[in-house]
């Protein structure tokens, strides 16, 4: 996380929003010789307090949960670099604007009877999104290659201790210096989701 406060002052409610409006991270824990990582699709409840996951059986991270591990899930937002000339101010730096939420708790392996809830839900959250068209079920797999597709991954679960966000939106800047900023990351095409970025630079959250 950015050590700047000023980064760090979004009220907590919408750091969970996020982190459960984007639903994928990179799911990190410290093996034994080394950091894990795996990109994982998950379902955050309302709270923020858990979520779930599952990871393909072979995955390295799986072999740590006899017992339960600390661990730490980022999550990535909208992203771009920020040129110095945008600011139309002298002896400015270039710098990295940017949304990240960090989840950290206990990561758990769940029992074999948890997939199959958990599978529909995290189809379901995404399926609902695509409106108006049918939402895709398992209902429409021959149960025999369904269930061998589910014998290949494992549930998984993290309790989670404590969430970070970090949006990094050039709240340190006037506002028409911000201003600026925002309306030529607009059209940048160094980043991901420039355009989203900059509309919530126009219009960065309220602090708590």
């Amino acid at each position: 996380m950015h050590p700047s406060p000023a980064f760090r002052q979004t009220p907590q409610i919408r750091n969970i929003a996020f982190a459960r409006d984007r639903s994928f991270g990179v799911l990190t824990l410290a093996g034994p010789d080394g950091p894990l990582a795996a990109h994982v699709p998950f379902v955050l409840n309302e709270q923020g307090t858990a979520l779930e996951a599952h990871l393909v059986r072979s995955n390295p991270i799986l072999s740590m949960l006899d017992t339960p591990q600390p661990a730490l899930l980022v999550v990535s937002g909208p992203d771009g670099y920020v040129s110095p000339d945008w600011y139309d101010l002298a002896d400015q730096v270039p710098t990295w604007n940017y949304v990240a939420i960090h989840l950290r708790g206990v990561l758990r392996r769940l029992p074999p009877e948890s997939l199959p809830p958990h599978a529909a839900a995290l189809s379901a959250q995404f399926e609902e999104r695509l409106h108006p068209k049918r939402l895709w079920t398992e209902g429409k797999m021959d149960p025999e290659t369904l269930a061998r597709m589910r014998r290949m991954i494992v549930p998984i679960a993290m309790d989670i201790t404590q969430i970070d966000g970090t949006w990094k939106l050039n709240q340190n800047k006037s506002d028409t210096t911000r201003q600026a900023a925002a309306k030529a990351m607009k059209t940048s095409a160094i980043g991901q989701e420039t355009a989203t970025l900059s509309a919530l630079m126009a219009t960065p959250p309220e602090p708590e």
